[in-house]
């Protein structure tokens, strides 16, 4: 049965999270937002102590270097890292997504190394900051038509290719990168290695002027002849047709529970800030009275609030399924799907209730709409979590149903 109370050994993990994100990120995310592109230095000192906090750990701790797919627990259900990264990144990004993006050694990349690494990969690559690059110029959704090759060549192997959109691409240590060891075979040949920072022939040829999210800096990455000792690759190198790219995807179950709950953690903010503005001029929510007895501004941030409370739940259910060994596909992507939606709507809908107020720079309302349009779009799509929904509930394959 799963327990909606927050785990009493986590308790504190999510008020610290509240804690930074009240004392840490809103201070400075306004400053950040208008300056797209500076480091944020203040992240530095808080990433050093997250560090200590998971490094005294037994196993658990928080973030995307911890996440994996738990093994099934012989003594019972258990929560462990993907229910604490979820519960302590809604907090953050209750704050601000863009720094939590930011936070060093807590990328997608990091996530991908602590997913599929073996255990020598793991202390070479695991206290690394790293740094996810599938995305390329003609491929954006439809991860399995990656043209980036890698040709094995004695104990290395050759990447050359082009990537897009690789968040902190210019700040981090490494980067996980995804390419293909034989194009003609299709998605079974895709692998993922870490090519670490200063490798000749990987170079960052620009950052990306965005929307939102302007605390992370977003890049692309070419990679010219660029030799990558085969000890690099994560998992394995044989190409099995019949496993597809299942090895490489696995990431994803694991990360869109925590992209979902970027979007709860931010839809909560704009949702909050919301009501502490209207208790402002004498609106008091009156959650007994029926819909249709209230305003109609009233009614519209109650239904905002049932849908984040659905999101919610979701993305604790996708997380809660990922530490007791139960494969999560379908959940995860359910979990996205309706978050990513949810805090789109939520954001942009606060804005629009509160007039001047949400749309003028003087509250960060505005600010939370434009940082979460991307929690809908990166880590797969919104259609793209419709359609990965649709296969499972169906029992049918990506070339079946398209």
């Amino acid at each position: 049965m799963l327990n909606l109370e927050v785990p009493k050994k986590f308790r504190p993990l999510v008020q610290q999270a509240r804690q930074v994100a009240n004392n840490v990120f809103r201070p400075i995310s306004r400053k950040y937002d208008r300056n797209e592109h500076a480091y944020p230095v203040e992240l530095d000192i808080l990433a050093a102590i997250m560090d200590g906090m998971n490094d005294g750990t037994m196993g658990e701790g928080a973030g995307a270097g911890k996440l994996k797919q738990d093994k099934k627990h012989a003594d019972g259900i258990v929560n462990s890292t993907n229910m604490s990264t979820v519960l302590g990144l809604q907090e953050l990004c209750w704050g601000d997504v863009g720094l939590s993006l930011t936070l060093p050694r807590q990328g997608l990349g990091n996530a991908a190394i602590a997913a599929v690494a073996d255990a020598e990969q793991f202390a070479r690559f695991g206290k690394k900051w790293a740094a996810m690059a599938i995305t390329e110029p003609g491929c954006g959704s439809d991860s399995a038509a990656i043209r980036t090759t890698a040709v094995k060549d004695g104990d290395h192997y050759v990447l050359n290719g082009e990537k897009i959109y690789v968040t902190s691409g210019e700040r981090a240590e490494a980067v996980v990168v995804w390419a293909s060891l034989d194009r003609s075979i299709g998605r079974a040949a895709i692998k993922s290695f870490v090519v670490e920072k200063g490798t000749p022939g990987m170079d960052v040829v620009r950052l990306e002027k965005k929307l939102g999210i302007k605390a992370s800096d977003t890049a692309a990455i070419t990679f010219t002849d660029c030799r990558v000792p085969a000890a690099n690759l994560l998992g394995s190198p044989d190409i099995n047709p019949e496993q597809g790219f299942a090895g490489v995807m696995q990431t994803f179950d694991n990360t869109r529970p925590v992209v979902a709950a970027m979007a709860v953690g931010v839809a909560k903010a704009a949702l909050d800030r919301s009501w502490a503005i209207l208790k402002e001029y004498g609106l008091q929510p009156q959650y007994r009275h029926d819909l249709k007895n209230t305003s109609h501004l009233e009614a519209q941030l109650y239904r905002f609030e049932a849908d984040w409370e659905a999101a919610r739940l979701l993305t604790l259910k996708a997380a809660w399924m990922a530490d007791n060994g139960m494969p999560n596909s379908k959940e995860a992507s359910m979990a996205k799907a309706k978050a990513g939606r949810t805090a789109n709507a939520i954001t942009l809908g606060c804005v629009e209730l509160l007039g001047a107020l949400g749309y003028s720079e003087d509250e960060l309302l505005e600010k939370w709409a434009r940082d979460s349009k991307i929690l809908d779009i990166f880590e797969g799509t919104q259609q793209i979590q419709q359609l990965i929904i649709a296969r499972r509930l169906l029992g049918k394959s990506s070339a079946e149903l398209r």
